[in-house]
């Protein structure tokens, strides 16, 4: 089977963008990219939210050339969007079905109400979470709610030199 991975950047008051949906606080480096390419070596799939997909076509950012990319929206066009595949099926039910089918690792990059939905259904197996050395107060949160509280076991915490703390979870069954 499959694993299931949610990497993400947060604040230390977990946001993951400002209310308009900025990003610029993110601290890049040397350190963190090396890192995000040893973690990438076994993915070879990304679920991505519209959001974040549109965001990242926006942005000039398409580093999933050797991979699957599927996008979760009802409202694309498929034969407007090349090089990835247009999901429109449930969530929950297109990541079980892609998490049991042979292959690599699944890379899970979304917003709180994709992740919550798929951490409510057991569907992510490990959360790695870049905490950058902010406090934004307000903004999309990475967990606004969830139905009850979900056990992690932590696989590996590390400082990084520019202030960031990596942390990685194994999430409990």
């Amino acid at each position: 089977m499959r694993k299931v991975i949610l990497p993400v950047g947060n604040s230390v008051d977990n946001y993951i963008a400002t209310n308009d949906g900025g990003v610029d606080w993110l601290v890049e480096s040397d350190e963190a990219n090396a890192m995000l390419e040893e973690m990438w070596k076994p993915v070879d799939a990304v679920v991505m939210g519209r959001k974040t997909y549109e965001f990242a076509a926006a942005h000039g950012m398409d580093p999933f050339a050797d991979v699957e990319v599927y996008v979760l929206s009802s409202t694309l066009n498929p034969a407007e969007h090349k090089g990835v595949t247009i999901v429109t099926e449930d969530t929950a039910a297109f990541i079980k079905t892609l998490k049991d089918n042979e292959g690599g690792d699944i890379w899970l990059m979304c917003g709180s109400d994709i992740a919550g939905q798929c951490i409510k259904h057991g569907l992510i197996d490990e959360l790695h979470l870049n905490i950058h050395p902010v406090l934004l107060g307000t903004g999309a949160q990475l967990f606004p709610q969830l139905d009850e509280p979900v056990d992690l076991e932590l696989l590996e915490c590390r400082p990084l030199s520019y202030g960031c703390v990596s942390l990685s979870y194994r999430l409990k069954s």
